[in-house]
């Protein structure tokens, strides 16, 4: 999360909206957007009267990929059994309020805007982090909207994140994980699986996704001094794809699920860990509310086939456009082990039209796609200093043998495809950053709801 995405203008009217008044003056408090410590929380915290200990019951989420996925199959098997869910994710697409659902909703603005002035006033012009302050915000909103449960998710790392104030969790939740954010979590996939271990509370249950074999050691080390029971998928508890279903089994026994309704195979392990993670915090959520769960999960820019629309009218008849943040290496083999799925079901030329921040590393995340991908085009992302430059992205995937071309934007990228050689109309994924992916959203009028 090295830089913020815009808060975001009015949809409909453009404008520019009184909250956005605060988030200046809450950027303003910190030189830096990323200062991982826990101290400031405390004391503004302390100063909200605790909030976070009178929370709803609390499922933390962390980890490096499908942290955000997870949360939305256990949120949509969570609702199909009729339960109440507070949801905390970042970062947002297109609004921040995105960020904040209460009972189901996301938060208006009228809300939003007094819990931040509260957040503000107590903090009394101390230094502190943005996604400190709105953290603190968003727990003391969820400590006075009832609710059943409160999914949360770790904004980056784990042990040092203003989401790790929570004493007893009814679960923890490890995504799997790998390398990304090194310059703030460590380089290599040991030191970066201990940071996401910080959130593993003496005695609390945690379920973890697939680990690769380092990140799994320090885990298991760390729920050991901890005492905390570990449900490992592969070990505990199995999640696989059996006759165009999902099968998860533990000791509790099978449950015979519908696909999930999120495209590509990760999503399989992604869903498999969402049901093992409900399954131990022992809610009572009967098998429909699961198989509901399933067929109606959805999540934002994670393989979103993208409607008509603004933007995607630019692209020619027949254009299949597909919308993903996916940055790392680990989530460029995702999305490629996706578009070879369906490219094996509907064969058609696959183009990428990436833009990608600075400090991400676009050859790892490029490199899957090497003999999948027809043709690169390297994008800006609107509004973000700190992206990549396109010829650097270019250059990279050249490097990986892609045919590769810069365009100053999506839109010219999609009116370029008008020239496409004979033949099938091509599928295009769009990728490489959450922030690109908001800024699509918002110029097809795709907006989160």
């Amino acid at each position: 999360m090295p830089s913020l995405p815009a808060a975001g203008p009015d949809p409909e009217e453009g404008r520019r909206r009184p909250v956005e008044d605060i988030f200046d003056r809450l950027l303003a408090l910190h030189p830096k957007l990323i200062d991982l410590s826990l101290d400031r929380m405390w004391r503004l915290l302390e100063r909200l009267g605790h909030p976070e200990r009178r929370l709803p019951p609390v499922i933390h989420v962390a980890g490096t990929n499908g942290k955000g996925s997870t949360v939305a199959f256990m949120r949509a098997v969570l609702e199909a059994a009729g339960k109440r869910v507070h949801v905390y994710t970042s970062p947002h697409l297109v609004r921040f309020n995105e960020r904040i659902r209460l009972a189901g909703t996301i938060v208006d603005d009228a809300r939003l805007t007094e819990a931040l002035a509260r957040a503000e006033t107590a903090n009394g012009g101390e230094p502190i982090t943005f996604f400190e302050i709105t953290t603190a915000a968003a727990l003391l909103l969820f400590s006075e909207v009832p609710a059943d449960v409160l999914l949360l998710e770790v904004g980056l790392g784990g042990r040092l994140d203003a989401t790790n104030v929570v004493e007893k969790p009814l679960v923890s939740v490890i995504t799997p994980v790998s390398i990304d954010h090194v310059d703030f979590l460590g380089e290599t996939v040991a030191a970066i699986a201990a940071e996401k271990a910080g959130i593993l509370k003496r005695g609390v249950p945690a379920v973890l996704g697939h680990q690769p074999r380092e990140a799994l050691a320090v885990i298991e080390r760390q729920a050991a001094r901890l005492g905390v029971p570990l449900s490992i998928m592969g070990e505990q508890y199995q999640a696989h794809e059996e006759g165009g279903r999902l099968v998860v089994e533990d000791e509790a026994g099978l449950l015979d699920l519908p696909r999930p309704r999120l495209v590509g195979p990760h999503q399989i392990g992604n869903a498999g860990l969402a049901v093992e993670a409900l399954r131990i915090a022992d809610l009572g959520i009967p098998t429909a509310a699961y198989e509901e769960g399933m067929r109606s999960a959805q999540w934002p820019a994670r393989l979103q086939r993208l409607g008509p629309g603004p933007l995607t009218q630019h692209a020619p008849e027949g254009v299949d456009i597909w919308l993903d943040g996916g940055h790392n290496a680990a989530g460029g083999q995702a999305l490629a082990a996706a578009l070879a799925d369906i490219e094996d079901r509907v064969p058609r030329p696959l183009v990428l039209i990436v833009g990608m921040l600075g400090t991400k590393d676009s050859g790892a995340f490029l490199a899957p796609f090497a003999g999948l991908a027809r043709e690169l085009i390297a994008v800006p992302i609107p509004g973000e200093h700190k992206a990549q430059p396109p010829e650097a992205v270019a250059a990279a995937a050249r490097a990986h043998g892609m045919d590769a071309s810069t365009a100053p934007s999506v839109t010219a990228a999609l009116d370029g495809l008008a020239a496409y050689p004979v033949g099938p109309a091509p599928r295009v994924l769009i990728a490489g950053s959450l922030y690109l992916a908001g800024a699509v959203l918002a110029e097809n009028g795709s907006l989160p709801d």
